[in-house]
């Protein structure tokens, strides 16, 4: 234990250098952010997030966005285990028939007004589980979309832009 602690002393902190403060939209803007969404809604933004048949690559970059680095509770938005609670729903992935129902009943759980995110690629369409016989393709083709958020995934900042549009939509 002694040779390892000794190793990690004399090695120092080994790590890449933070992003540069333009590529940071969250740090520098997290007062207006807070701000604005407090100006519109008058409270934190509630988001409910359902995964409708991905790969699990956008929800992990939903994850990171609970990371120190991009603070999503910092700046005021809240991800929420209950519809009833939420005002935003963040759908990622095809709409899979299976998961039509659920999402359809999750969206009619929301209180009004509801704002519709999706994210990624295929939630927009254009990922490569499209159409087939499993898949509806794009969640527009299930529910009204106020925003879309492209890539495949989405990066952490793209989703923050993207929550964002949709409550700027809602004003």
């Amino acid at each position: 234990m002694w040779k390892t602690l000794k190793q990690i002393a004399r090695a120092g902190r080994i790590s890449e250098r933070p992003p540069a403060a333009t590529d940071a939209p969250v740090e520098s803007g997290e007062a207006r952010v807070r701000d604005e969404l407090l100006r519109v809604l008058g409270r934190a933004l509630a988001v409910r997030v359902v995964d409708a048949g991905s790969c699990n690559g956008c929800e992990l970059e939903i994850n990171a966005l609970a990371n120190p680095y991009y603070n999503l509770e910092g700046l005021g938005i809240h991800l929420v285990a209950s519809p009833r609670h939420a005002d935003l729903l963040l759908v990622t992935g095809p709409v899979t028939r299976h998961m039509e129902e659920a999402l359809r009943r999750t969206w009619e759980a929301m209180p009004e007004p509801r704002l519709v995110v999706a994210a990624g690629d295929c939630a927009c369409g254009r990922g490569v589980f499209d159409q087939n016989y499993a898949c509806h393709g794009s969640l527009a083709a299930v529910l009204p979309v106020d925003v879309s958020v492209g890539g495949c995934p989405p990066t952490p900042s793209d989703l923050v832009q993207g929550l964002l549009q949709a409550v700027r939509r809602r004003a």
